[in-house]
């Protein structure tokens, strides 16, 4: 302290444990304090803290702390005994490293707050003091104001009245001095027993319930409201209120009254803390003075650094900061010290009422002793706490949070802790306030953006499996550490586990296997998250059963497999599990569940996007129901119009290629038959109706049975194709004109084959002879669907043995690259290199040819139909 005379030594040692910062910062606090140091208190209880942890934690050793008295300040040294451990000089130059590390943190803050500090060795120590120095105030003065003018003075009336209320346990005024008498015109017999509230006019915020009663709960209380005097005006009063309590135990509320324009002679000064002012005189921010510089950039680690300053400036032993959400109506913790952290991040406790309600939120609250009020203060219940004091952030106004400290014995905080923790609150509120819409504004960002990229992903898929798959790996790891999946068949079948997923694939199996044994929640379809307790509780009563058979088993210290995933899977899901109903036209056909490990909690905003996710994932998912039934209806109806089998034809090949165009389509408007007509004969078909889909599927249909039916009795092909001819036109406007080439074949005993064929309007077929020449097997005649009378003939052709028959739809004559067609000299010609070849190699080259000839899908339904009479095999001798 240089040539500082000392007027005053206190010293004490600290062992090397965890416990000895607390009792630090108490040594100093207890010394400044009763040296009349309050100015610099707060100061020196940080900076102890800090040096004091860097001893006994991080080097350690034992903490030696001296504190040294002057009439210019008081200097506190902090030495450790483990000298080899390197110290930065201040003029070293070397870099100080991050704010946010623990380990060397004290120095940064020596030089933020400190007026002079610096290191000094010895052979068996190192020291590391700082010294701050007093403000300059007369001798025995706390506080004064400036010597004014009189003109500047406050105006009063003759005489200053001081209005003094006493109101007792109910509310009711018990006591009315002349005073008040005299300032609102009402007499003590005129307001003895009425509730004070009804002469109050008390500035509120709508929607809330705080008022003037709150007020008159809390142990002190100062500010401005309203008193409605006997002539119905009413009268600005600025008040200071003091909770007593009589002989008998009974409380009250003293109350002194003044005019709000004679505030001055109730007014507390407010204390301006010496640390505001730098050593070079220049004046420095308030906010950076209580979090230190440089301030944290994230919000996280800015509330962190806030919850251990308030800690260690009223000596606590925990401290804890919540923010409010958007409606103010709930606190939702995101900062703790001294506390289970994880057990309680991001849990929310109600503000105004309710079951768990934050008491006094939106005021400065002290509390002697939890124990005489269990649940006043929520999150600290089962900690060991019994003091707390708590102080509400406030922006214009607005309740932003709220900032306490707790210690773990009774009495430990008073008014003058809570007038300075509501100072240290408001000199970062708005800081606070700020990154808090900072992050919002980024949580927001990326939330649009998830539901995007969420949107079109599941609108790109119509597959139930894919979309199930889709919805889990969305959600995990984005919005939380594991996802189940259940679904709804229909509303008398209870909900199935489709699909779980882990961020950890080893744990998948034994989560599933888990989730297996319980029941599923209950498909309620009330929108929002609900939290689902049986997850944690089954995997809670695995795990205990589990180790109690491995104790009882005498297993060794190494866990077997089986156990250690029964352990894994239980932590997994040890934390918070909420469903999330999949509610899609008005029914519920499934729940999204989400987890979290053990002692872990979801933010609101996290769940908050997870339902909106839930709401785009259902109308998907009931998309994909919609779309895999009615393609199974469609298929089943498709595949009811095609042949069920080619028959066995005596001394005839037969194959068939079909193709129908369309994803999903099995019919189009192409078509085939090959079919029994009686003994020694069998009729044969292939058709093109005009258009695709559906429509052109049901004249298909229309087709193929009336071919069969008017075959099998008796009618000859030109019978038969102009009876369909009728029937078609019987259609109306659902009517479609047809090509078709219909004929019937009479296998003979020679080897050879008879056809008669009737072609209308269709593809000529096509004959390809054993010397390899190609020639159509009948003339072209009208097509079917146009004209009421047709006059149709048929065309025996005879097919001798090697001979084939090419029967195709115009989808394989009119294939298409640019302005080329394959067309019928095209097919000839592939036709003709087919010599030699069964009838299923000539249907196979056929297309592949037409597939090689462009390299774009085929937009058309493509049907072939081949005939080969066989060549008789040679005699074995």
């Amino acid at each position: 302290m240089g040539s500082a005379v000392i007027t005053a030594r206190a010293a004490a040692t600290f062992e090397p444990v965890g416990r000895s910062v607390a009792i630090a910062r108490a040594f100093v606090r207890d010394t400044l304090q009763g040296w009349g140091y309050n100015d610099v208190v707060d100061d020196a209880v940080v900076l102890t803290s800090e040096l004091v942890t860097n001893a006994v934690i991080h080097a350690g050793t034992a903490a030696d702390v001296l504190c040294l008295r002057s009439a210019e300040g008081v200097r506190v040294e902090v030495a450790d005994h483990y000298p080899e451990r390197e110290v930065p000089l201040q003029s070293s130059g070397i870099d100080f490293g991050s704010p946010d590390r623990e380990n060397g943190r004290g120095l940064l803050l020596c030089a933020a707050l400190a007026s002079r500090w610096g290191v000094e060795y010895s052979p068996t120590r190192k020291h590391v003091w700082f010294q701050l120095d007093l403000p300059d105030r007369p001798v025995g003065i706390r506080s004064a104001g400036p010597v004014l003018p009189t003109s500047l003075l406050p105006v009063t009336d003759q005489r200053v009245r001081v209005a003094v209320v006493q109101i007792d346990s109910t509310g009711a005024i018990s006591a009315w001095n002349e005073d008040a008498a005299h300032v609102f015109g009402h007499t003590a017999e005129q307001v003895a027993g009425k509730q004070f509230t009804d002469f109050v006019a008390w500035p509120h915020t709508p929607g809330t319930s705080t008022g003037i009663a709150d007020a008159l709960q809390l142990s002190r209380w100062e500010g401005s409201y309203g008193i409605r005097g006997a002539d119905g005006r009413t009268i600005a009063v600025y008040a200071s209120h003091l909770r007593v309590r009589d002989n008998d135990g009974d409380p009250s509320t003293v109350c002194l009254l003044v005019r709000d324009d004679e505030r001055a002679v109730l007014q507390s000064p407010v204390r301006a803390p010496v640390s505001d002012v730098s050593s070079d005189n220049r004046t420095a921010d308030p906010f950076e003075v209580f979090i230190g510089s440089p301030a944290p950039d994230d919000l996280d680690g800015l509330l962190q650094r806030t919850v251990e300053r308030a800690r260690d400036m009223l000596d606590a032993d925990a401290a804890f900061l919540l923010l409010a959400t958007d409606d103010e109506t709930e606190l939702e913790v995101r900062a703790t010290t001294g506390l289970p952290s994880a057990r309680q991040r991001f849990a929310r406790v109600p503000v105004e009422a309710g079951t768990g309600r934050y008491g006094s939120a939106r005021m400065p609250a002290v509390h002697e002793d939890l124990t005489a009020v269990p649940g006043a203060v929520p999150l600290l219940t089962d900690t060991g706490m019994r003091s707390v004091v708590t102080v509400p952030l406030k922006v214009e106004g607005r309740l932003t949070g709220s900032l306490g400290v707790a210690a773990e014995n009774a009495g430990r905080y008073s008014n003058e802790e809570a007038l300075r923790l509501q100072f240290a609150a408001d000199r970062i509120a708005l800081a606070v306030e700020s990154a808090r819409l900072g992050e919002l504004e980024r949580l927001r960002r990326g939330s649009l953006s998830f539901l995007v990229e969420a949107s079109d992903l599941l609108a790109g898929t119509l597959d139930r499996d894919q979309t199930l798959a889709l919805m889990a790996q969305m959600t995990v790891p984005t919005l939380a550490t594991w996802c189940a999946v259940y679904t709804i068949a229909d509303q008398s079948s209870d909900p199935y586990l489709s699909y779980v997923l882990h961020e950890d694939e080893d744990l998948i199996d034994g989560l599933k296997a888990l989730l297996s044994k319980i029941s599923p929640p209950d498909p309620v379809p009330t929108p929002g998250a609900r939290v689902w307790s049986a997850p944690a509780e089954a995997g809670h009563r695995a795990a205990v059963s589990t180790s109690t058979r491995a104790l009882a088993a005498d297993a060794p210290l190494s866990m077997s497999t089986a156990t250690r995933t029964t352990l894994a899977t239980a932590q997994a899901v040890g934390g918070e599990t909420v469903v999330l109903p999949l509610v899609a036209r008005n029914r519920v056909i499934g729940m999204l569940t989400l987890g979290k490990p053990s002692d872990d909690h979801f933010r609101q905003e996290i769940l908050e996007l997870a339902e909106d996710l839930s709401r785009r994932a259902a109308l998907a998912l009931d998309n994909a129901r919609l779309y895999s039934e009615r393609m199974a209806i469609s298929q089943s109806l498709q595949r009811s119009l095609l042949p069920p089998g080619l028959p066995d034809v005596p001394n005839v090949e037969i194959e068939v290629i079909y193709r129908a165009a369309g994803e999903g389509n099995e019919v189009g408007g192409d078509f085939y038959d090959v079919f029994p007509i009686s003994d020694g004969a069998y009729g044969f078909a292939i058709g093109d109706v005009c258009g695709t889909g559906p429509e052109a599927a049901a004249v298909t249909g229309l087709a193929r049975h009336a071919l069969r039916l008017l075959a099998r009795e008796g009618f000859g092909g030109p019978a038969v194709l102009e009876r369909l001819n009728a029937a078609i036109l019987d259609e109306g406007a659902r009517s479609r004109f047809l090509t078709l080439l219909y004929g019937e074949l009479w296998p003979r005993e020679d080897g050879s084959a008879l056809l008669k064929v009737v072609c209308a309007g269709h593809p000529l077929p096509l004959r390809l002879r054993q010397d390899g020449s190609v020639v159509p097997a009948a003339e072209p005649q009208p097509l079917l669907g146009v004209i009421d009378d047709l006059e149709l003939y048929a065309e025996e052709v005879v097919l001798d043995p090697g001979d084939v028959l090419l029967c195709v739809t115009d989808g394989i004559t009119e294939r298409r690259e640019g302005s080329r067609m394959l067309g019928d000299d095209g097919l000839a010609e592939v036709l003709s290199t087919c010599t030699g070849l069964t009838a299923g190699a000539v249907a196979a080259r056929i297309l592949r040819a037409v597939e090689r000839f462009a390299a774009e899908p085929a937009s058309d339904d493509m049907a072939i139909l081949a005939m080969r009479i066989p060549e008789p095999q040679p005699q074995q001798s």
